[in-house]
């Protein structure tokens, strides 16, 4: 409507078909089970989209579309789709796709690898003005990461090394529906100022399946964060906190609500998201948040009623409701789950006629394809100091689902044997214990040779993750600063350098 009324000449197209629910009737009677819990489909579920990938994009292209509006679809697809329509990429040609894909990914987040996130924050310049990213391509799939003239930021073989290893899980099998790539030899070269050229990614065919996110209510959630300040702040904001807690559960039992479901108490402040390894046990301003979730609405209000009275009848120092009087909420999960290609009917709506699309419902990707798991390892040197990690790593971490990732690269190649010996898959896991669910987290590692990295995947590690999740860090974004404070152990001599 606004192009007819502007009279300019512009065709949109309109992908369709990632929207599931209308089928959901469907899904309810076959054995669906959550990809990484294995639970049920759950009953009353509110929305269920398809990741919907690159080739119906291009073939909107082909159609003759100005402009392509999609509805779920990774990412990376909308740069790897105008590649394949412009250097009519064959679909069986993976390696171009991998490196297509990649170039999606490196600039999906916008100015995360233009200097934003950077380890090296204090490095990059006129943050106030940060350029955002361009990525040059070439039809061999090789491309350029760089941004506008006369912008802040910074293009480097860190910054966009960063953005490589960010949100993903095994580098040997990043799983999309066009294509599977390998990034584990991907190399990254700096040819001029915040210009860095990249190549090296692999490809293979891709799956048969699709992956769904279907999300649903479950039950109600309400949060508040209150300011306290004073001698023994963080200790008081403890005891305030359980005392809230519970009053209030003791009022649900003489009411007949039940439980709480969850609860999460953090003390901002004190280096909450730290677990054990909190260097702040002494502080006189913290701020207490508390979260709950609860099966009854009706519990929650009453929780949030009651946090005022703790200002006048519990510790002192509690100065105001941070964000005002707390809301109570619907808690929302994500259900995750594979479906086979060819249940999935994808169209294309432009000049008022819906075109079918064909997908290659075949894949052909099966996991034997894949390289053997690096299992190198490293002792350490004898006559050794200890120091950070950062002092010997760039690093950057984000999430899927309930999991995170974080991903570690070298400053040196010379560096990569203390890393390797001294962040193995058990001491991360014990180092992020606070974060790990007991039962079912772990940490598995792999590395990526070709720009000296290594990535984590934390496995379980967000409480439920997203909105779902009660923390004040439900994507573990902050989760590689954690980590960054690691002690390896290093020679003396490159210790002394170092400091």
């Amino acid at each position: 409507e606004i192009i007819e009324t502007t009279g300019v000449d512009l065709k949109i197209a309109v992908v369709l078909g990632d929207d599931l629910l209308s089928v959901k009737p469907e899904f309810d009677k076959k054995n669906i089970q959550e990809m990484y819990t294995n639970e049920p489909f759950p009953q009353d579920a509110v929305s269920i989209n398809a990741y919907l990938g690159a080739k119906h994009i291009s073939d909107a292209l082909a159609q003759g579309a100005d402009i392509v509006i999609t509805g779920r679809v990774v990412d990376s697809a909308i740069v790897l789709a105008p590649l394949i329509y412009e250097f009519n990429w064959s679909l069986d040609d993976v390696d171009r796709l991998a490196q297509g894909s990649l170039a999606g990914h490196i600039i999906e987040c916008g100015a995360q690898c233009t200097g934003g996130n950077f380890t090296d924050w204090h490095l990059v310049p006129e943050i106030d003005n940060v350029g955002f990213p361009i990525v040059e391509c070439r039809e061999d799939g090789s491309f350029v990461v760089t941004k506008p003239d006369n912008t802040g930021g910074l293009v480097s073989v860190a910054t966009v090394s960063e953005q490589l290893v960010y949100e993903i899980g095994d580098p040997r099998a990043y799983i999309l529906p066009d294509v599977v790539c390998d990034f584990t030899n991907v190399t990254l070269e700096q040819i001029g100022d915040n210009r860095v050229e990249v190549k090296g990614a692999c490809g293979f065919l891709p799956t048969d399946t699709y992956k769904v996110s279907a999300t649903y209510p479950d039950g109600f959630r309400c949060s508040v964060a209150v300011m306290m300040g004073g001698i023994d702040a963080r200790f008081k904001a403890e005891r305030t906190s359980e005392a809230i807690l519970k009053k209030t559960s003791r009022m649900f039992e003489e009411r007949g609500l039940g439980h709480y479901t969850d609860t999460c108490i953090e003390i901002l402040g004190s280096e909450a998201t730290y677990g054990a390894h909190t260097r702040m046990l002494d502080t006189r301003e913290v701020v207490l948040k508390i979260a709950v979730t609860h099966k009854n609405q009706e519990a929650l209000v009453l929780f949030s009623r009651e946090i005022a009275q703790a200002a006048t009848s519990m510790a002192p120092g509690l100065t105001n409701i941070v964000g005002g009087r707390s809301r109570v909420t619907p808690v929302i999960r994500l259900f995750s789950f594979l479906i086979p290609k060819n249940e999935v009917n994808v169209t294309i709506d432009m000049d008022n006629k819906l075109i079918p699309v064909e997908t290659n419902v075949k894949g052909g990707f099966n996991e034997k394809m894949i390289q053997p798991k690096t299992t190198h390892t490293d002792s350490f040197p004898k006559n050794n100091a200890v120091i950070s990690l950062v002092k010997l790593a760039y690093a950057r971490s984000g999430d899927k689902g309930n999991h995170a990732n974080i991903g570690v690269i070298a400053r040196q190649p010379s560096y990569l044997p203390y890393i390797r010996a001294a962040l193995t898959e058990k001491a991360v896991a014990d180092y992020m214990a606070h974060v790990l669910d007991k039962k079912k987290g772990r940490v598995t590692r792999w590395e990526l040779p070709g720009i000296n990295a290594f990535n984590f995947l934390l496995e379980n590690s967000l409480g439920g993750g997203g909105v779902a999740s009660l923390r004040i860090d439900p994507q573990g974004k902050a989760f590689a600063q954690q980590l960054l404070d690691f002690p390896v152990p290093v020679l003396k001599s490159l210790a002394k350098d170092l400091t």
